[in-house]
C-alpha cells in the first residue's frame, strides 16, 4: 500500500509533503504533486502535514477520488 495525493492538491501545491517525505517519493507535476507508489514506504509523514487534507492511504481514498490512485501511478510510468 502507498499513500495517494487527491484533488484538493490541484492548483494548491503547498509542498509541505515534499519537505517531509523521508524517501523523496513525491514529485511536482504541472498542477499538483504525485506520490510514487513504488518508492513510498507508507510512513504517513506526508498525510500529517498536508494543509488541504489531499493525502490518503491507498485503501482509504474516498470513492469519488479513486481515479487519483491510477493518476499517481501513471505519473511515474510516463
Amino acid at each position: 500500500m502507498a499513500f495517494v495525493i487527491t484533488s484538493p492538491c490541484k492548483d494548491e501545491k503547498a509542498a509541505e509533503c515534499v519537505e517531509t517525505c523521508p524517501v523523496d517519493c513525491i514529485s511536482e507535476g504541472e498542477d499538483m504533486f504525485y506520490i510514487d507508489p513504488d518508492v513510498c514506504i507508507d510512513c504517513g509523514a506526508c498525510e500529517a502535514v498536508c494543509p488541504v487534507e489531499a493525502i490518503y492511504p491507498e485503501d482509504e481514498v474516498p470513492e469519488d477520488e479513486q481515479q487519483y490512485i491510477q493518476l499517481n501511478r501513471d505519473y511515474f510510468t510516463k
